[in-house]
């Protein structure tokens, strides 16, 4: 029998673009551009919503400027996580709310929040892999994450959270699916370059190898002064055949918005057994080395 859940995904650019202005402003508009378009996700029957990596902010990491420590809060007492706690009960809607966590003074995380159809307050993943590159400089402004792959039983799914750098690493993807993940959101803040084309390779690979949904979400536009290039978008569902269902454009503020028939997951599982036929006795060496 069919399970259908509609999910949506907000891509988005920041309406100030300008990041010499004060943090707090620049946080207040991304926020006011989100809320209208979260309540049209609601309109649009959105029963599941995930929003960009940091949603509420510019990708600041191409700096390293301890300003932007003042963008961080907790979760889930923080002022964001309380405005989408009450959203999501007043819409009927599970949220998925990335934002830069504060856990205690000088120690910060990339992290999402989990807020059910009911308002309450699920759990959060902290981002797990750290990217420290030219133009991405993560560790200055992260911690690795430390809680794990947990999977939140929801209203209408049992959903994970794989957050952007993360999906360059199969290990993690294998455990939200180990852990009962239907449906694993990736927000992210990923320019054009060196990893575009992996965009649609690894994340329809992380479906297949684990037989679950996948929406992968990515801001668009550029963000000032900083130019490490353009956000492209492309946001996309992809279902556990690593077919794309539904994807939106490279350069548009967008949501997207796909009917997901949960079934599927046994129907993929049941002729692919790839949980049947792995040998973790066998991989010791992943470990090890």
């Amino acid at each position: 029998m069919s399970k259908i859940v509609r999910c949506g995904l907000i891509q988005a650019s920041n309406p100030i673009n300008d990041e010499s202005k004060p943090v707090a402003v620049i946080q207040k508009a991304m926020l006011d551009k989100h809320i209208p378009m979260i309540e049209e996700a609601a309109k649009k029957g959105v029963q599941i919503l995930c929003l960009q990596e940091i949603f509420n902010g510019p990708y600041f990491c191409p700096s390293q400027d301890p300003r932007w420590y003042d963008a961080a809060e907790e979760i889930p007492d923080g002022p964001t996580t309380k405005l989408m706690q009450e959203l999501a009960k007043r819409l009927g809607m599970v949220i998925v709310v990335p934002i830069y966590e504060k856990a205690m003074r000088g120690v910060f995380y990339n992290t999402a929040a989990v807020v059910d159809a009911d308002g309450t307050y699920l759990g959060k993943y902290r981002k797990q892999h750290i990217p420290q590159v030219a133009g991405f400089w993560e560790k200055f402004f992260f911690k690795p994450g430390n809680g794990g792959y947990p999977v939140f039983d929801t209203k209408f799914a049992k959903i994970g959270v794989y957050i952007c750098y993360d999906r360059h690493f199969p290990e993690g993807a294998r455990c939200l699916g180990l852990n009962g993940a239907e449906i694993v959101f990736n927000p992210s803040a990923t320019v054009a370059g060196l990893s575009q084309y992996l965009w649609k390779i690894e994340q329809p690979a992380h479906a297949v190898a684990n037989g679950y949904f996948m929406g992968a979400i990515n801001r668009v536009g550029t963000e000032a002064p900083w130019g490490i290039g353009k956000f492209y978008g492309t946001s996309y569902f992809v279902n556990p055949r690593g077919q794309i269902i539904e994807e939106a454009s490279e350069d548009k503020d967008e949501i997207v918005v796909a009917d997901l028939d949960l079934q599927m997951i046994d129907e993929v599982r049941s002729t692919w057994q790839f949980y049947r036929d792995r040998r973790p006795d066998a991989y010791d060496e992943i470990v090890e080395q």
